[in-house]
């Protein structure tokens, strides 16, 4: 991220280009999804670290056992409290689970903007040879593979945490033997997500970024139309009268096939006298993105603030 704080492309809703951002922030984003993704297994480890040794098949055992002992050596927290719960819950894998479908969740949104951002429509990024493949017919194509797989392989762990949910739903207490299908989906689960992340990482790693596209995609987009009204709010005219004027500008350069940074101040001022040169500064890529300085902007000085703040916390942890 440290590389990227001024490097501008633009952000989305809805899939519509939206305001200008930049890939730092972009990244960011993804940044506190994989930290939440961390914390919520450090969650799960907290409650699963607890031995269910000695349980017996339900009610415990008559043989004089230590379980508090046997969990100590083991590196448990302490036995579990109940034996009957022991032997028949699987609340941890499913939850265990859920946290893989969420990281698989969170690889695949990152999987399938990679995938729009390889397309000829965008040209964001260059995936590395190693982690993409031409096409078997079209020899001009350079498909994202491992972006895709991730983004299938997401189906299989979503079907791992069904699967047990499905099973888990109708069981009575104590132990029935639906639960050894508990075993195949969950080591699945943790191989797929371990190779994904792998991968990913690997892929990630590697990529380059078009940078020039993604500063000239994001003025094509309209991107500061928001940063023209606050202009002419700023200028003491109300939002709802500053939001039809600009929307006004932006049919005209629709019409022209230009920017709004490429329309002459004498069209500015056939709409609205209020516009003047300065306008050109207000609404340049460089200028809405550096005057967004609330904590979690995209402003190059607060992102340098969150980057240290993300560092120190890898540092950490």
């Amino acid at each position: 991220m440290e590389a990227n704080t001024e490097t501008i492309m633009p952000g989305f809703t809805h899939l519509q280009k939206a305001q200008p951002i930049t890939l730092a922030h972009h990244m960011g984003a993804y940044f506190e999804m994989f930290k939440r993704d961390r914390l919520r297994l450090h969650d799960i480890y907290e409650r699963m670290n607890y031995c269910p040794l000695g349980s017996g098949a339900l009610a415990g055992t008559t043989y004089p056992l230590d379980r508090e002992y046997t969990a100590e050596l083991l590196g448990f927290y302490g036995p579990t409290l109940n034996s009957m719960d022991g032997v028949s819950d699987r609340d941890y894998l499913i939850e265990f689970l859920s946290a893989c479908a969420t990281i698989m969740m969170h690889l695949s949104r990152f999987s399938e903007e990679i995938i729009i951002w390889n397309s000829n429509e965008y040209q964001f990024v260059e995936i590395d040879d190693a982690y993409s493949t031409g096409s078997s017919i079209m020899p001009q194509k350079k498909n994202p593979d491992i972006a895709e797989l991730v983004r299938g392989k997401t189906g299989r762990v979503y079907g791992a945490l069904t699967s047990i949910l499905t099973t888990m739903k109708g069981i009575p207490l104590a132990y029935n033997k639906d639960m050894q299908e508990d075993k195949e989906l969950t080591f699945d689960a943790i191989d797929t997500v371990k190779g994904c992340i792998a991968l990913f990482t690997g892929m990630v790693s590697t990529m380059q970024f078009n940078k020039a596209n993604m500063e000239a995609s994001a003025k094509r987009g309209f991107t500061n139309a928001t940063d023209a009204a606050d202009y002419l709010v700023n200028h003491g005219v109300p939002f709802r009268d500053a939001h039809g004027i600009v929307g006004r500008l932006v049919l005209l350069c629709l019409d022209k096939g230009i920017s709004l940074d490429e329309l002459p101040l004498s069209e500015y001022k056939e709409i609205s006298p209020v516009f003047e040169e300065d306008i050109y500064e207000a609404i340049s890529m460089k200028t809405c993105v550096e005057k967004r300085v609330t904590l979690g902007a995209p402003g190059p000085s607060v992102m340098e603030q969150v980057i240290a703040q993300n560092k120190e916390y890898l540092e950490k942890n």
